[in-house]
């Protein structure tokens, strides 16, 4: 009985062997393992005795148990982060390990059209092959499923090329995922395959698990590349017009890897350098070519060419004013992480008359990355490599005018000066008798004048007055403004003098309405840019009735810069109530013997002197002052109050002491004239006739 034990104790450790070994087979995919279709073969044997001596053996029958198939697939890496890239990397590589860990040979299952690949924004797969150093296959961008045999306990490399965004953000971690596979934590591998989007599987049907999927996941963090920065510093003024600016630049590297020089003209003569191109500011000219740093260079290219495609040369154009920008070579070498250059300077002097605006600069620097990559920065970002390596854009414009867009120049004040010159029409520089400040124009009135005798003062007290306009007048001016200084300024208009009882008003072009400028308080203002331009405006006085006629009557107009209001200038806009005096005498000379020598008797003779006088002021330094045209003084002997005409005859010699020309003097005439085709201001002359007392 103990010999049978024991036979059946040996079967049954055979079976528990054969169970454990089954169990390695679905579970321990790590261990070798026997190929399918092996058949595993038992047969027991026993000896035993009789009790007598004799001993025996026997066996049992064979048992044949055959392996099945099991599936098993495996990919690796997981979580491995590959080393840093920098945006625009191109030609990364990934290499993951396909591994069947089956018991049979089994194909392996790529998705059409890369889906099997999982790739983040930020980067793109450009080739994808299994087995790169044997015989690649090739599953990027295929039709359809590509199937890649693989026997048991074999491996294959997948690689896959990618290619990093250049705006790829620095401090990410870009992950690629071969499969998609997200139960079996940490490893992802060995599960039962579910058709998902991003598979990849094993492809028999004949295993006992069935098809099983895998994922691995390789990582790489995006670092920053050389981080060009270009740094511009300059006076802020204000700086004197005609004075030099100097500038002085450098270029930093705020990157993780070095900054390397740039080719600028590609294998040509322009050596490699880290360099700052700088255009040369509008309203100025390039001065210290002698002291600029060696190997700068030259073009007259316009600011509109992009500055790596202007025409440059080693050697300055005779003609500096030409010069649109200079090149200037910071570093022969690379610039290392965290590092700068050092400063290079030039300088240039201020040519424009215009001191309204800045002068304005921007520099862009240009340089190489890891990649090979040109990179650029403009000044006065504040952010490395956002340059666009055009830095035209961002320069101010022709005539001095800068573009909306300018919000990285760094403008230089310039010495700001004001002056105001206030006069008459198209002579805002004219002086008067003394000074710039009683220049004048002169206008006269047209109403309240006719047959109006002049006198000097009113008659005695409760008579009616007499020589003074008997209604009102009104008379409008222009005048000129005109700014002397090198900036736009603003001029306040006002009357600080004005005639008594009269109205004084300014015309403002921007509200188009005369304002009341009586009070010498009130005030029109008017924009004058500088320069020779002027800037014309209108005056309206209206004098009341009752002035003395043939008076002037002065107007002040001032104008105030409000940029310095200790920069003033006066005009005077003078009304008159007429202009022109005639003042007549009679002489009576008596040669017939009856009573005295100038007693007037029958006989004797009368001589009319008319004396007529432009009574406005003199021109002097471009004031404007009244000229009497075609003025006729007319002697009419039978016109009210007049009665010479008959009671006198004529007495032959009418005539004029000037340019007059005297009509009518002929026998039996009672109507003369006198026509003087232009009296000055200030001349004078005379009309003489004689009539005989009849």
């Amino acid at each position: 009985m103990k010999t049978i034990y024991t036979s059946l104790r040996i079967k049954t450790v055979l079976h528990t062997a054969l169970a454990v070994a089954m169990l390695f087979a679905f579970t321990l995919q790590g261990f070798a393992q026997t190929a399918a279709g092996t058949d595993i073969k038992n047969q027991a044997s026993a000896t035993y005795g009789d009790g007598s001596g004799n001993n025996y053996s026997t066996v049992s029958n064979e048992v044949t148990v055959t392996v099945a198939k099991v599936a098993g697939l495996r990919i690796t890496p997981d979580a491995q982060t590959n080393s840093s890239v920098v945006a625009g990397q191109t030609g990364i590589t990934m290499d993951f390990l396909v591994t069947n860990t089956g018991n049979f040979t089994d194909q392996v299952r790529f998705l059409a059209s890369n889906a099997s690949f999982q790739i983040p924004a930020g980067m793109t797969l450009t080739a994808a092959v299994v087995d790169p150093a044997g015989t690649p296959v090739n599953i990027f961008n295929q039709g359809s499923s590509v199937l890649y045999s693989l026997n048991a306990g074999a491996a294959v490399t997948v690689r896959a090329t990618l290619t990093i965004s250049a705006s790829a953000t620095s401090g990410s971690t870009l992950k690629v995922l071969l499969g998609d596979q997200t139960t079996l934590t940490p490893t992802f591998d060995n599960d039962a395959a579910n058709s998902s989007a991003n598979e990849v599987n094993t492809v028999s049907t004949g295993a006992v698990n069935g098809s099983r999927e895998a994922r691995g996941d390789i990582s790489v963090l995006v670092e920053n590349d050389a981080q060009i920065r270009a740094n511009l510093t300059a006076p802020a003024g204000p700086v004197a017009l005609g004075s030099n600016i100097t500038y002085t630049a450098s270029v930093c590297n705020d990157g993780a890897r070095p900054l390397t020089p740039i080719d600028p003209d590609g294998a040509g003569p322009i050596p490699s350098r880290v360099y700052v191109i700088a255009p040369i500011p509008i309203g100025t000219v390039l001065t210290n070519v002698g002291s600029l740093p060696a190997g700068t260079y030259f073009t007259i290219s316009p600011l509109g060419t992009a500055p790596l495609s202007a025409t440059w040369t080693a050697t300055a154009p005779g003609t500096l004013s030409t010069v649109t920008r200079i090149m200037i070579p910071v570093s022969s070498a690379a610039i290392a992480v965290s590092s700068c250059s050092g400063n290079v300077t030039f300088d240039v002097n201020v040519t424009t008359t215009n001191a309204n605006t800045p002068i304005y600069e921007i520099i862009d620097a240009f340089g190489t990355n890891s990649i090979g990559a040109t990179i650029t920065d403009q000044s006065g970002d504040n952010t490395p490599n956002k340059g666009d390596g055009n830095a035209n854009f961002n320069e101010p414009l022709s005539g001095g005018t800068v573009s909306p867009t300018q919000g990285f120049q760094l403008p230089t004040l310039l010495s700001k000066s004001y002056g105001a010159l206030n006069g008459p029409n198209g002579a805002a520089n004219a002086t008067g008798p003394t000074n710039n400040n009683d220049d004048f124009t002169n206008k006269s009135v047209t109403t309240g004048i006719a047959g109006v005798a002049p006198t000097t003062a009113p008659a005695a007290p409760g008579s009616a007055v007499t020589g003074v306009t008997t209604a009102s007048g009104q008379v409008v001016f222009t005048n000129s403004l005109q700014n002397t200084g090198n900036a736009d300024d603003t001029f306040r208009l006002t009357a600080p003098t004005v005639p008594s009882g009269s109205t004084v008003e300014i015309f403002n072009t921007l509200t188009s309405t005369w304002v009341n400028v009586t009070n010498g308080t009130s005030f029109v203002d008017v924009a004058v840019p500088f320069g020779t331009a002027l800037v014309n405006y209108q005056v309206r006085v209206t004098l009341p009735a009752g002035n003395l006629i043939l008076t002037g009557y002065n107007t002040v107009i001032r104008a105030t810069s409000q940029n310095d209001t200790s920069k003033t200038n006066d005009t005077i806009d003078r009304v008159y109530t007429g202009f022109v005096r005639l003042n007549k005498t009679a002489t009576v000379a008596n040669a017939t013997g009856v009573g005295g020598a100038t007693d007037p008797v029958p006989g004797a003779v009368i001589t009319y002197v008319i004396t007529y006088t432009n009574v406005s002021a003199t021109i002097v330094g471009g004031s404007l002052g009244l000229t009497a045209s075609n003025l006729v003084i007319t002697e009419n002997g039978n016109v009210a109050p007049n009665n010479w005409g008959t009671t006198t005859d004529r007495e032959p010699s009418a005539s004029d002491s000037g340019t007059g020309t005297v009509a009518g003097d002929t026998v039996g005439s009672s109507l003369l004239t006198d026509t003087i085709p232009s009296l000055a201001p200030g001349a004078s002359g005379t009309f003489t006739f004689k009539r005989k007392i009849k």
